[in-house]
């Protein structure tokens, strides 16, 4: 009865088994078994953010202590996102194939390696190897923890739950600036603890997740897409290598830019051929055929500059050209992440209670606009607590758009397409947040010389202290105080340029929510739907999987 059924009463017709209480009856879980179950991904969740935060504002001292340039510090922030944003769509589909509770743990594990080691080296180039590998982990968590809550919990009742992940972003977000600044400020401990610190909090979530987290196994045939797999991280990988390094290590117009686009180019057009060919596809192209996924992955882009665009070199004006310490620079994001924090958890609440959710979704796109506005005009004397505003309506507007695009998508697509579209989502979230800091810093190592250059002929006895050298962020730490304190303005007065370039981006964001088509919410779980469109199993493997549903236990 349920195959032929529409999919309320088909999330209904599930109740039939006479088990032990009326939510295990469903194949659904109570209240409390999934807030238990969720306590290991949440904690694995605030693991990869508090890595990322943490390491953001110590980079200032590890770069100033190693000796490193503006490229380094973009590329230690970089390397990580370009692997989570290569990783994320194959994450995504082997999701689809495999057990999610089994592949969030073997994320967690290759994130932990990749921390202890990143924490290990002894040359900025080790580092940024190692970050490659904390970078894969970090794409299998975040793309795999939303995609587990959706097999767990229906869109309707999502909100409440996301707005849980918000809080945990929140509290991740600002307090790995602050545990950072305390490492980094204290003399026996040093900047490698930034990459300790989070491998107890990783165990912790091992051992919860295998304790809580009780999901069915879909078992069949599956055909992995290697060859697509192959060809989207060369393709994606080498447009996002030659953006970090053109203007730099060569020219924009370059025998070297000719091949890195050219090779990029060609690698997306094969990985494109290898989908339409491929049974089982990392990227499925029919979900670029709904408008509602179309429209969200347009937007997450923007949204991906706005989250780890704005994390970056926020740290860098507060710490460079402010002169805060690393733990004072964390205080002052608290603003950014209060207002993710409260929009996140509020707006959750509300689109569960009501089922609205475009709404939410407009107010937050034109509250990001508008946040990035204002920070467009900030400089080396904006006043503090201008800044904290400033910060609080970008965090507001943050808050209410990413979870709820990735719930939009959720919505609509089948169910056995849920891993590979909320994967996608995150994917261009984190190829937006890639582009964004190797294009943005791009702009502000830019700017910075600029402004050095046409600022040295105003400070006495700069230009003969500087000679003939570029002068950069390697000279911060040895150099006279009048060229110390140029280079401070710059940062300062540079990074507005950064704002405003993230500003324009989030007008695209804008346009995609409001062209979005609101549909009610569902009230079925993935692991329903799945069973009632008959799309994951089929003969004894969708007995099985009813058998596992039945019988679940918190």
């Amino acid at each position: 009865m349920s195959s032929s059924a529409p999919p309320r009463p088909a999330a209904g017709a599930t109740a039939g088994p006479a088990a032990p209480g009326p939510a295990e009856q469903q194949g659904r879980m109570t209240h409390r078994q999934i807030l238990s179950a969720l306590s290991g991904m949440l904690l694995a969740m605030f693991v990869a953010f508090l890595s990322s935060t943490v390491v953001s504002n110590a980079l200032p001292t590890i770069i100033t202590d190693l000796r490193g340039s503006q490229s380094q510090y973009t590329w230690v922030v970089t390397a990580t996102l370009l692997a989570s944003t290569a990783s994320t769509p194959i994450w995504g589909k082997l999701a689809d194939l495999f057990s999610k509770k089994l592949l969030i743990q073997i994320a967690i594990v290759v994130f932990v390696v990749g921390s202890m080691l990143a924490g290990l080296s002894q040359s900025l180039p080790t580092l940024i190897g190692w970050r490659v590998l904390q970078g894969l982990g970090l794409g299998g968590l975040q793309a795999l923890v939303q995609i587990a809550m959706a097999a767990m919990i229906s869109p309707r009742e999502r909100g409440r739950y996301s707005g849980l992940l918000g809080s945990v972003m929140a509290v991740a977000t600002v307090g790995g600036p602050l545990i950072g600044g305390l490492l980094v400020d204290t003399s026996w401990l040093g900047w490698r603890w930034c990459f300790f610190v989070g491998v107890p909090f990783a165990l912790v979530a091992l051992v919860l997740l295998q304790r809580t987290l009780h999901l069915p196994v879909t078992r069949r045939a599956v055909s992995i897409d290697y060859l697509g797999a192959t060809f989207l991280t060369a393709g994606v990988s080498a447009l996002l290598i030659w953006v970090t390094l053109a203007g730099d290590s060569f020219a924009w117009a370059s025998l070297e830019t000719a091949l890195f686009v050219g090779g990029g180019v060609l690698a997306l057009v094969a990985f494109v051929v290898a989908e339409l060919r491929a049974e089982e596809p990392i990227v499925p192209l029919r979900l670029f055929r709904d408008r509602t996924t179309t429209l969200a992955i347009i937007a997450s882009v923007a949204i991906g500059v706005a989250m780890f665009g704005s994390t970056v070199f926020l740290g860098q004006y507060l710490q460079i050209s402010r002169g805060y310490s690393p733990t004072a620079a964390g205080l002052l994001t608290i603003p950014m992440v209060g207002g993710l924090l409260v929009s996140s958890t509020v707006s959750g609440i509300l689109i569960t209670r009501t089922g609205f959710w475009k709404r939410y979704l407009v107010a937050g796109s034109l509250l990001v606009a508008l946040g990035f506005g204002l920070l467009a005009t900030i400089d080396h004397a904006t006043n503090m607590v201008v800044l904290g505003v400033f910060l609080a309506v970008l965090g507001v507007g943050i808050g209410m758009t990413m979870q709820n695009l990735v719930l939009a998508v959720q919505n609509t697509v089948a169910a056995t397409d849920l891993g590979a579209a909320s994967s996608a989502v995150a994917f261009f979230r984190s190829l937006g947040g890639t582009i964004g800091v190797s294009v943005l810093g791009a702009v502000l190592s830019s700017r910075v010389g600029t402004l050095i250059r046409s600022g040295l002929s105003d400070v006495p006895g700069a230009s003969a202290a500087a000679g003939s050298q570029e002068i950069g962020l390697a000279d911060l730490a040895d150099a006279p105080a009048p060229i110390r304190a140029l280079i401070q303005v710059s940062y300062g007065d540079a990074t507005g340029r950064v704002f405003l370039i993230a500003a324009l981006l989030s007008l695209i964001t804008i346009v995609a929510v409001l062209l979005i088509r609101e549909v009610a919410l569902r009230t079925e779980t993935g692991d329903e739907r799945l069973r009632s469109e008959g799309g994951a199993t089929s003969g004894g493997a969708t007995a099985e999987v009813d058998a596992q549903l039945a019988g679940r236990r918190g």
